[in-house]
């Protein structure tokens, strides 16, 4: 089974915000339900990540005006993405080995179209089996 099957569930669950966004939009963002927020460049490429993780460790260290910074300064830009067209056994693994929750789904292009998250790749995997 292929990452495809499950687009229709990651688009759902995709959140985008430009990389000079202010972090205290991405922690609204994450407040508001989302487990990942997905940064993108000026031209509409991945550039990173932002976990409430990320967003709890900033703010406890940030003073005045650093509480202000942009989501780039912030996010983690070394990113295991998948594609459609992968299998999602491999993204499974891949996930399992980086102990990660949710990842990218991007086009041939590096642009995201979805996040996915382990609980849903779990049950189609569970169900093919």
């Amino acid at each position: 089974m292929y990452v495809e099957r499950l687009l229709s569930v990651a688009r759902e669950k995709l959140v985008i915000i430009a990389d000079d966004a202010p972090l205290m939009e991405v922690a609204h963002l994450l407040h508001k339900g989302a487990d990942l927020v997905v940064v993108c460049n000026s031209a509409g490429f991945l550039a990173g990540v932002i976990t409430k993780t990320d967003v709890v460790d900033q703010m406890s260290r940030c003073q005045e005006a650093s509480c202000a910074m942009a989501a780039l300064l912030t996010m983690t830009r070394d990113v295991v993405t998948c594609r459609p067209d992968e299998l999602l056994q491999d993204v499974w693994k891949r996930m399992k080995e980086r102990k990660l929750k949710n990842v990218p789904v991007v086009d041939k292009d590096a642009r995201p179209v979805g996040v996915l998250h382990a609980r849903n790749i779990f049950q189609v995997l569970l169900e093919g089996s």
